[in-house]
């Protein structure tokens, strides 16, 4: 894990209660995503999942912002790293080359993260905008910063939504739609009510919140822990969660595919 660029990697109290530390480091960027911290981020998840002294993973951030989502000014080749899943048309033209691109470091990457089977908990404090979400949205506890805001404000570039389409899940039905047709953004108090977010903080105290926590969950047996999470995921998965967030996330890409034929571009430039 030495060879990290845009996240680090540590574990804490290595042993039988470890918990493992992921940070995204990017913050002269507001932590966007480019496609080098979707791979490093999937690689440390996997050594997290592979370690037998790790019990709890914590994901937060570097910097005053969780992540302002992706970032449009990438210019990397997603084909320059390995890749992962086994779909193809990474090489097509029209739109079947990007959401080939998409469905890996996106849909994919987050729906493998949300299944990793040891418990997550991630520490968000300033922004978290659009593809940003998607990172908190794999985890299976979040705690705010007091001074914490999300939003999903993408429908002004003509799509849906960001790709991991968790906002029903989250939201329910009405406000997703509320929180997606004017693209304001709430509060961390406001996230509580809601039920995406478990507990608000001071901002000086999120690490060590979170640390206590995860140390605390890391007393209990690591299989239980598994059984536990697989029961909750394959209840929500029993409510169709996956099947609906496929289809969301075909959606967005029709909304891609009709900017490209309206603007030339993939997403509409009145949202920029």
């Amino acid at each position: 894990m030495n060879s990290l660029e845009t996240v680090s990697y540590r574990v804490k109290n290595p042993g039988d209660q470890g918990i493992a530390v992921i940070s995204l480091n990017r913050d002269s960027k507001r932590n966007a995503q480019n496609n080098r911290m979707t791979y490093e981020l999937n690689a440390c998840y996997d050594a997290a999942a592979r370690d037998s002294s790790v019990k709890v993973i914590v994901l937060r951030a570097e910097g005053k912002h969780f992540s302002a989502g992706h970032d449009l000014r990438d210019q990397s080749d997603h084909r320059d790293f390995p890749q992962v899943f086994p779909q193809s048309g990474f090489t097509g033209e029209g739109q079947e080359g990007m959401m080939a691109h998409e469905e890996e470091v996106y849909f994919n990457m987050c729906w493998r993260w949300r299944n990793i089977p040891k418990p997550v908990i991630a520490a968000a404090q300033g922004m978290t905008i659009a593809g940003g979400l998607m990172l908190l949205w794999v985890a299976d506890i979040i705690v705010a910063a007091e001074d914490a805001t999300f939003s999903d404000p993408v429908v002004a570039f003509g799509v849906n939504g960001v790709e991991y389409f968790g906002h029903p899940w989250e939201f329910g039905a009405r406000k997703a739609k509320e929180l997606l047709f004017t693209g304001d953004s709430f509060t961390a108090q406001e996230a509580m009510q809601l039920g995406m977010v478990n507990r608000v903080v001071p901002p000086a105290d999120l690490d060590a919140s979170v640390m206590a926590m995860a140390a605390t969950i890391a007393k209990k047996p690591g299989f239980a822990l598994k059984l536990a999470k697989e029961s909750v995921n394959q209840a929500l998965e029993a409510q169709g969660q996956y099947t609906a967030m496929r289809a969301a996330f075909s959606l967005q890409h029709l909304g891609h595919a009709n900017n490209k034929l309206r603007f030339g571009m993939a997403i509409d430039p009145s949202g920029l």
